[in-house]
């Protein structure tokens, strides 16, 4: 999860910096990314000074290269957003960000497995031990504990919050059409966090080949890239059956929001992109000084 190049959390999270935090969370990525890999693996000293020299690699060619392309994708994002969503709009934003997430595992994924070689085994049991947290954690966020209609109102509360968080504040209405939606969509919480159990036993299973360096690399490589792999047939049906009836939920609840809603969604998404310019444009001003010969091998 998300979860940079140390570790499948790690690597999530060089994606979708470029999506969000942005202008004022984007610079402090190497620090937030460091506290990171410091509470799943307690990295020593030696250990945080290579993975910061690897992350302060990635992150400049992230910031350099790969910012002004998001700032494409998502200018060409307003424009589709604009005439109002149709269900392959939405599934090519998610090939998108799918496609981009690719793109940094390819970029870091060496380096991730070069420092993985270096764990302890009393650092594997610390990443188990946060792996158990994080999976109650998810577990309480969607009251998987509950009966079937807390874990539904769970579920509708976060999807209810991830829209407003998009669109501004929603009416009655709008919520109770919103919650009428997203009732026949089946709860796979249960399934996804089993899965989630799955691929963290599997990445356990991955380190346990760490001082064989070419077949540790392209394991982690595989676990990293392939997020289908291992799914039972049942799951992989139910995940493709939900997502398509989400892909039709999402331009429904699109359908029903208002102009100020819309524009505020188009808004924010503007935002990305003038952040993303803005970020990727200080390379100028790098060049033009004592840095430069800095920026040019921070990006090879």
């Amino acid at each position: 999860m998300k979860f940079r190049s140390i570790s499948l959390s790690i690597l999530i999270a060089v994606g979708v910096a470029g999506c969000t935090g942005l202008r004022l969370g984007y610079p402090q990525a190497d620090v937030i990314l460091g506290w990171r890999a410091n509470t799943y693996f307690d990295l020593e000293r030696e250990q945080r000074r290579d993975f910061s020299a690897r992350l302060d690699r990635l992150l400049a060619w992230h910031r350099f290269e790969q910012l002004p392309e998001y700032a494409t994708f998502l200018t060409t994002a307003i424009h589709k957003a604009e005439h109002g969503l149709k269900t392959d709009d939405i599934a090519w934003l998610v090939d998108g960000f799918r496609a981009r997430y690719r793109l940094v595992i390819n970029r870091g994924g060496a380096d991730a497995a070069e420092v993985l070689t270096t764990l302890a085994p009393e650092q594997v049991v610390t990443l188990q031990k946060q792996f158990t947290k994080d999976n109650r954690k998810f577990a309480d966020e969607y009251e998987l504990d509950g009966g079937v209609e807390k874990r539904k109102r769970a579920r509708l509360k976060k999807t209810l919050g991830q829209i407003e968080d998009w669109a501004g504040s929603l009416s009655h209405e709008q919520e109770s059409k919103i919650a009428a939606l997203l009732d026949p969509i089946p709860l796979i919480e249960h399934s996804r966090l089993e899965d989630r159990a799955r691929r963290q036993r599997e990445f356990v299973e991955i380190l346990k080949m760490r001082q064989s360096k070419p077949e540790f690399a392209a394991s982690l490589q595989h676990w990293l890239l392939d997020w289908d792999a291992g799914r039972s047939p049942e799951y992989a049906k139910l995940t493709s059956e939900v997502y398509s009836q989400r892909l039709q939920f999402y331009v429904a609840v699109d359908k029903l929001l208002t102009r100020e809603q819309r524009q505020h969604v188009i808004a924010r998404l503007q935002k990305y992109v003038d952040d993303c310019k803005a970020l990727s444009a200080r390379r100028a001003a790098h060049a033009g000084n004592n840095d430069a010969a800095a920026v040019i091998l921070a990006l090879f």
